[in-house]
Formats: C-alpha cells, sequence, structure tokens
C-alpha cells in the first residue's frame, strides 16, 4: 500500500480486528437480548388466555415449551435445550448456538494473527464454545440443588394445610406464593395447570420430567400412587419430606468422607498437566527437540490417552450417586 510503511499498516490490522470484534461482541449481545423475559410471556399468554383459548390451548401455553432438538444426539450440546431450561434461563438454545460459533470464529481469526492458526482454534473453541456451555450446566446444578433443597420444606408447608383442611390446589399456591424461586416457580406452574383442569398426577409427573431429579420423581410417584389409592396425602408428603432430608444428610456425610479421596483424585488429574506446561515453558525444546522423532506421536498419543484414561478412573471411583 503506497504512502503507508509496515508499522502504520500493522496498526490498521490491529484497529480493523478490534472493530470486527467489537462489531460481532455487539451482535451477539443484540441478538442474546432477543428472548422474551419472563414478564412479557406471561403477559402474552395471559393475552391469548383471554381472548377465548380452549382448555387444550391454555394448558398448552401455561406449559414451558418441550421443541425437538435437530441436535441432540450430538455430544456435549445434545442437552443444551434441557439444560437452559432447568437452569431457568429463557434463551434460545439455537440463538446460544450460533453466538457460541459466532464468537468461536471471531476470536480465532483475531487471535490466529498472534499464536498461530491451529492454537488459537483452541483458545477460541474453549472460551466461546466450552465455557458457556459449562456455565450453563453451572447454572443448572446450582438451580436443581437449589430445589431440592427446598423440596423438604415445600412438603412439610403442604402437609400442613392438608392437616388443617385446605384443598390440594391451595397448599400448592401456598408453596409458589410464600417460598422462594426456583421451587415457587415450579410450583407455580402446576398450580395453573391444575386450575385450568390437568390432573394432579400428570402435572407432577411433568414436573419431575422438567427437573429429572429423584426426589422429584419419587414426589411425582407418590403423589400418583395416592390419587390411585385415596390415602392420606399429608401423611405420604411428611414421609416423602423426612425420607428426602435423609438422603441429603447421607449425601453430606458421603461428600465429607470421600473430600480426601475427591482432592486426590483432582491432584493426581492435574499433576501431567502441569508438568507438561512447567516444562514447555522453562525449557521449550525438551519436548519440541524430538518431535521430529517417528516414535514422538505414538507416545504423545499413549500419553494423552493414559492422562484422560486415570482422571475418568480416578473420578469414577470417588463419585458416589446417593
Amino acid at each position: 500500500m503506497p504512502g503507508l510503511d509496515s508499522f502504520e499498516i500493522e496498526a490498521l490490522i490491529y484497529v480493523g480486528i478490534f472493530v470486527g470484534v467489537l462489531i460481532a461482541y455487539e451482535g451477539i449481545r443484540q441478538l442474546l437480548s432477543r428472548s422474551e423475559t419472563t414478564g412479557a410471556a406471561r403477559s402474552r399468554r395471559m393475552r391469548l388466555i383471554a381472548s377465548g383459548a380452549t382448555t387444550e390451548d391454555v394448558l398448552r401455553l401455561l406449559k414451558p415449551s418441550v421443541d425437538r432438538w435437530a441436535l441432540a444426539r450430538i455430544p456435549f450440546i445434545g442437552d443444551l435445550p434441557v439444560a437452559l431450561r432447568q437452569a431457568g434461563l429463557t434463551i434460545n438454545p439455537a440463538v446460544v448456538l450460533t453466538g457460541c460459533l459466532a464468537g468461536t470464529i471471531v476470536l480465532a481469526v483475531a487471535a490466529s494473527s498472534f499464536i498461530g492458526a491451529l492454537p488459537a482454534a483452541g483458545l477460541a473453541l474453549a472460551f466461546c464454545f466450552v465455557a458457556p456451555v459449562v456455565v450453563v450446566r453451572t447454572l443448572r446444578n446450582k438451580r436443581m440443588d437449589a430445589m431440592v433443597r427446598q423440596l423438604p420444606d415445600a412438603l412439610d408447608l403442604m402437609a400442613r394445610g392438608l392437616r388443617v383442611g385446605h384443598p390440594i390446589n391451595t397448599t400448592i399456591a401456598s408453596v409458589a406464593n410464600e417460598m422462594s424461586d426456583p421451587i415457587a416457580t415450579e410450583f407455580g406452574i402446576v398450580l395453573d395447570q391444575v386450575s385450568y383442569g390437568d390432573d394432579l398426577p400428570d402435572a407432577f409427573g411433568e414436573f419431575a420430567d422438567r427437573i429429572d431429579q429423584e426426589d422429584v420423581r419419587y414426589l411425582a410417584i407418590s403423589i400418583a400412587i395416592q390419587h390411585g389409592t385415596g390415602s392420606d396425602l399429608a401423611r405420604v408428603l411428611s414421609t416423602l419430606s423426612t425420607v428426602i432430608r435423609a438422603r441429603m444428610a447421607m449425601r453430606r456425610r458421603i461428600q465429607a468422607i470421600s473430600a480426601e479421596g475427591r482432592l486426590t483424585s483432582i491432584f493426581l488429574s492435574a499433576l501431567p498437566v502441569f508438568i507438561l506446561i512447567s516444562t514447555q515453558l522453562t525449557s521449550p525444546n525438551y519436548y519440541m527437540g524430538v518431535a521430529d522423532d517417528p516414535l514422538f506421536k505414538p507416545f504423545a498419543i499413549t500419553i494423552a490417552t493414559l492422562v484422560v484414561a486415570n482422571y475418568l478412573i480416578l473420578r469414577r471411583l470417588v463419585d458416589f450417586r446417593i
């Protein structure tokens, strides 16, 4: 380019990369912000209900949408719609995936000028694709744990209401109105379904399908059995509350007992990676000096496989399910 030296050309390239990343970020932010909020969804549903919809239409509006996911069989992102719904996020999974891919491409192109194409692609994939999915799963697990901790208190509240003569709808409404999220929201959905004519076992069964937790499934099964046999629902809920609290106490006790084993597994799994990184930083020729040897790649693949197998085996040994 005439009239510009190499420094000015390099500065223009950096400015172009910065502007491109800024535009891509703003586009992704606006795209994600278009998702329907909870209040907007509630207002839209109430307007549709008031316009004279049938009972089936009302129940379909009140239930959280469960759409088929075209990428359901792909590992790591196959359960993304379920994870978003269980995390309490209303963002469309297609929008999340599109934003992750766009961010990965932009970051890979921007970083390729500094660290090379292959490292840039790995860095972009880790930060813009893997990290958001991991964050969604973390939010999902946190919300599910909070719901399981709230469940015994909700069952006790329902049992007390039933003992004093309140109908089942009133006891469900008391949980939805008096307790905090996330259990208040889910019981509010159950209340809406029951109020508009859905069967109680079906409403709690769909609640268990949405949450996909063993304790919630026990609740759905107990209500289904009680609905068919006509037993004392208050006593059933109290017994189930006691069982869930005992299971929670057992989980905490096992976590405390296995803490040393879990810490050891993390240390042994991270040690080879730490040694590799520290050696590569302090002495780059230690590995790269023999990279052209025919045995280098087979041994490297074998070591990487053994490290991954070591992590999976140790995690399996200290991962207890109660």
